[in-house]
């Protein structure tokens, strides 16, 4: 974007987050974290068991209602009570349980909760769906995400584990007009099927869409995220480029061996409690 100068004019994040806090009575899962996803990149989260990095996805993502802090779209704030008000500004989340209904067909698990009605009096009156059509338009979205599967009509009990994945995401971007958020969609797949994942996730950021990945695994974090937000103790302590920095530097920030001087460097630290125990209350929360 140009300025009034003449000058390029710095984006504006899609999703952004300042200060947010969240308690469970004596725990604080989020400690004044800050967030900031930028138009049309991967950003990874990552950070150990306990950093709080899935309550903040889930505050960002409505599951979850911040104590403190403020939430932002497009620059504009906003208050989510809800998935369904964060679905309503076009955030879309896959979980690790993927929220499919298996003995439904591909269609259905890929319009499920928006069914279409068909048209005229046989849909509102009779209220009956329309098959055909949510079958063909799901035949378009996996075919433009490059999702094979043998047919819309499919049982999605009879897909593999990549392909389950590839329907729960296919979902997402056809309804996620801003972001997509993924929880760790790697985890219980085998090196063919995540790589199939990876790639999905790279046509979903070419298309324009910014995509947010929890991951432990780092190669895959460094093989397809732009940006590395590191979670550490409910906050984010550092954000970094897989360009600039190795695996072995995100992992000290994630555990605390590492961290980012004023000057921008990362710094060892030295007999520093690298513990979850010192959370507010003596508690951690994911």
């Amino acid at each position: 974007m140009t300025g009034v100068d003449g000058r390029d004019a710095p984006l504006e994040p899609v999703l952004s987050a300042r200060a947010l806090v969240k308690r469970f009575g004596r725990v604080t899962a989020i400690d004044g974290s800050d967030f900031d996803l930028m138009p049309g990149e991967v950003l990874a989260v990552v950070g150990d068991n306990g950093a709080g990095k899935s309550s903040l996805i889930k505050a960002l993502s409505g599951a979850l209602v911040p104590d403190e802090g403020e939430i932002r779209v497009d620059g504009r704030p906003v208050r989510f009570h809800g998935p369904l008000d964060a679905r309503r500004h076009g955030i879309e989340t896959v979980y690790q349980d993927l929220a499919l209904a298996p003995a439904q067909d591909v269609a259905s698990n890929l319009f499920l909760g928006r069914e279409r009605r068909r048209p005229g009096v046989l849909g509102r009156v009779f209220r009956l769906l329309d098959t055909r059509g949510m079958r063909a338009e799901a035949e378009r979205v996996l075919g433009e995400l490059g999702i094979g599967v043998r047919s819309m009509s499919q049982p999605v009990e009879t897909l593999s584990g990549g392909q389950r994945q590839g329907v729960a995401v296919a979902r997402a971007a056809a309804f996620g007009t801003r972001v997509v958020i993924m929880d760790e969609p790697t985890a219980a797949l085998g090196v063919a099927e995540s790589a199939k994942v990876l790639d999905l996730i790279g046509r979903i950021r070419d298309r324009g869409l910014p995509v947010v990945l929890i991951s432990h695994n780092m190669p895959h974090v460094f093989e397809i995220a732009d940006r590395i937000h590191v979670h550490r103790l409910g906050r984010r302590v550092a954000l970094v480029s897989p360009a600039e920095r190795t695996m072995n530097e995100v992992v000290g920030l994630i555990t605390g061996a590492l961290r980012v001087g004023a000057d921008g460097e990362l710094e060892e630290v030295r007999d520093a409690v690298r513990t979850g125990l010192t959370r507010t209350g003596g508690g951690t929360a994911e």
